[in-house]
């Protein structure tokens, strides 16, 4: 499967439109969270991704709450909100967990700490997920989660990574780390960015990579 992969597009509409235009070449579009900036502009920037057509997958960032992305994509039949819930999209297991992971210490920061994170993702393992995509705003520790050399990915992430191997697990969050990507054992992992590319999920994820950016 063809899988469109973007996030952070924190209000910028013509990555959004840009977005629009690639997800015809997709079978499914998956967006790791921050549509907004701090809370602001997410219906906009919500009103220029719902023409996408083909089904896609969204988690709140850390800067958007999971209620306001729900009320924005109302009526956006394609779309489905995940936080810290499972569910199949297009037949494959999804599981997505948004906000920031551990949190980043600002006032209008929608966080979780690492414990409140690790007790959400025991239902990813629990359930036995194989075969299927993890979807994350925060990178797992250690993976495409690197700035000046230090690296500020969750450590609840990286062990549920381990425990559940997803195939595929896309991320966002770190700036500095947009467009990386690393393996995990059999899991591949991605930190979009905003400008999207087109991923292949399907039996042999494990060996492949990107196509397009």
């Amino acid at each position: 499967m063809r899988i469109l992969i973007a996030s952070d597009l924190h209000c910028d509409i013509a990555a959004a439109r840009r977005l629009v235009d690639k997800s015809a070449e997709a079978e499914m579009v998956v967006i790791a969270g921050d549509f907004a900036n701090q809370h602001e502009g997410l219906k906009e920037l919500i009103g220029a991704i719902r023409d996408i057509r083909c089904p896609t997958v969204l988690v709140p960032g850390n800067n958007e709450r999971e209620d306001a992305l729900r009320e924005a994509c109302e009526g956006w039949l394609g779309a489905t909100v995940l936080h810290t819930e499972r569910t199949n999209v297009a037949g494959f297991p999804v599981y997505g967990i948004g906000c920031g992971i551990p949190p980043i210490k600002r006032d209008w920061s929608f966080d979780m700490t690492e414990d409140e994170a690790r007790e959400k993702l025991e239902a990813l393992h629990d359930n036995e997920l194989t075969g299927g995509l993890l979807v994350t705003h925060s990178p797992p520790k250690g993976l495409c989660d690197e700035v000046a050399g230090e690296h500020h990915g969750s450590e609840a992430v990286l062990e549920a990574v381990r425990k559940a191997k997803p195939d595929v697990v896309v991320c966002g969050h770190i700036h500095q780390s947009w467009g990386a990507e690393a393996t995990e054992g059999p899991t591949r992992v991605y930190n979009a960015g905003p400008e999207g590319r087109i991923v292949e999920v399907g039996p042999d994820i494990g060996g492949g990579g990107a196509d397009g950016a």
